[in-house]
């Protein structure tokens, strides 16, 4: 079962996701805040397995309680997906810089939203990649000095390439099919990678490649 958090300072905007969500017999709607300060206790005392996560509420932002959720150790495992509307792209990667594991846009179709939150719940893909993959290579393109630090040195020419594959977007088995491999290898070298890395999912990883400047936006056709 997925258990999932609602944080929205609308009420009707929650209900109209719990109706949706709660229809499903693999997911269960455990929780509602109406702030940042509620959502991060939420998250706390119910351990969602994902926070669907409105970016502006009062308070504390969705931004800031996404940073709280990423830092915290105890909540690891839980993955935020930041719910937005195309006039707050701005602050999508922000969001995902902050720890959010990827983002939804607000008028999306209950079918996309259950299989956002499925996807974000077994960590195998960003959310919307097509959505994603644009607006995260327009605002990585601001970054106008790349480091790439000593992390990569970890890496193998192998998981660099892996890595790469990943900040463009690239589902696992994506990147089986691209380098001729096992989805289950491509899992095992992206686990190997973010372990080498530190960071606690893929999202972290898109915003890593583009920062090292490993890609560049539209590097990959």
């Amino acid at each position: 079962m997925i258990r999932v958090l609602l944080a929205d300072d609308q009420r009707l905007v929650r209900a109209g996701f719990r109706s949706i969500l709660d229809d499903e017999d693999d997911i269960e709607v455990v929780g509602e805040a109406g702030d940042g300060h509620q959502a991060l206790r939420l998250a706390r005392d119910l351990r969602p397995d994902v926070v669907l996560m409105d970016i502006r509420m009062p308070d504390r932002d969705g931004l800031a309680a996404t940073g709280d959720i990423a830092a915290d150790p105890r909540l690891a495992e839980v993955r935020v997906v930041i719910l937005t509307t195309f006039d707050l792209d701005d602050y999508v990667y922000g969001a995902l810089r902050a720890g959010a594991s990827g983002f939804l846009l607000k008028d999306t179709e209950p079918e996309e939203l259950l299989h956002a939150v499925r996807v974000c719940a077994r960590g195998d893909a960003l959310i919307a990649p097509a959505i994603t993959r644009r607006l995260i290579a327009e605002f990585a393109g601001r970054v106008k000095q790349p480091d790439p630090g000593p992390r990569l040195n970890a890496l193998t020419e192998r998981e660099r390439e892996v890595l790469g594959l990943v900040g463009a977007g690239l589902s696992n088995d994506e990147i089986a099919r691209r380098l001729v491999l096992s989805p289950s290898t491509a899992k095992t070298h992206v686990s190997r990678i973010m372990t080498k890395l530190g960071v606690r999912d893929r999202a972290q990883l898109v915003v890593l490649a583009y920062e090292s400047g490993m890609i560049t936006p539209g590097w990959l056709a």
